[in-house]
């Protein structure tokens, strides 16, 4: 009947949604899983149009994952989301993707509806010019094994990281997006206690910044949650941060000591 979702996508374009959808919430205990198959020389991309999942900090109740592949594989998941903000539009690595919705056996929510379509690979890989200068090579930080093998620990206070850092703000991840090896996140910004040169955008009041975790499992930062970043920037203004950079958990007793922090000389 109405439970019944998922299946095999391979036409060009197409959309996919959770059962009752727009009509009413999904329905608890149902797994969905679409496997998106596009020819070989092909790129899937995927776009939430709307979305509505139960929220959780860890979204270990209701949640869609998306991998790379056409299996449930951990090591290729390119990510887990929940709540009620669509992710950032996913591409794939090669020509399939597989998307699973799992809701629990208590509360549900709205759903949501997203849209795929193939591209050429070739979009992709010939837009970089083959012309490059030192500056640009250097300005792709690529994540090397070395780097991301290290011990993942914080340098140092956060008074030593302050004065060597090019920025320092407390702010709230709103997007985190895996991309070979590195995490690239928006924040929307609580506080600037150092600007230097990174990029700030302005909409009315609100302010946020893009950042780039050079290895995504160090330092470990998650959507929804709060942070102390201290960190570097690359030439387009973009914060980088490494297994080394200061990053820990924002909790508003904290603003003291970064107060106290920006009035000091360094």
């Amino acid at each position: 009947g109405d439970q019944y979702c998922g299946g095999r996508l391979v036409k060009p374009s197409g959309s996919f949604q959770t059962p009752n959808w727009p009509e009413r919430d999904y329905p608890v205990g149902v797994t969905c899983s679409w496997h998106i198959v596009a020819p070989k020389n092909q790129l899937i991309e995927l776009k939430f149009e709307k979305f509505d999942v139960e929220r959780d900090n860890y979204c270990r109740y209701d949640y869609v994952a998306v991998f790379n592949g056409g299996e449930i594989n951990d090591a290729k998941r390119i990510g887990k989301y929940c709540g009620d903000s669509p992710p950032a539009p996913i591409l794939s690595e090669r020509n399939e993707l597989l998307i699973q919705f799992l809701s629990d056996l208590s509360l549900t929510a709205d759903g949501f509806i997203g849209h795929y379509k193939f591209r050429p690979k070739k979009l992709f890989t010939t837009t970089v010019p083959p012309i490059t200068t030192t500056v640009t090579a250097t300005s792709i930080v690529k994540p090397t094994v070395a780097l991301c093998q290290q011990t993942c620990k914080r340098s140092r206070t956060l008074e030593s990281n302050y004065c060597s850092s090019n920025f320092v703000i407390t702010g709230t991840v709103i997007t985190a997006v895996p991309r070979a090896g590195s995490l690239h996140a928006t924040l929307s910004i609580i506080s600037v206690y150092k600007e230097g040169n990174l990029a700030i955008q302005q909409a009315g009041k609100s302010m946020s910044a893009k950042i780039v975790v050079v290895c995504k499992q160090c330092p470990l930062i998650r959507r929804g949650l709060n942070y102390i970043i201290m960190g570097h920037v690359d030439e387009d203004g973009r914060g980088k941060v490494f297994p080394s950079s200061f990053v820990m958990s924002f909790k508003n007793k904290n603003s003291k000591i970064l107060n106290a922090l920006k009035n000091k000389t360094c």
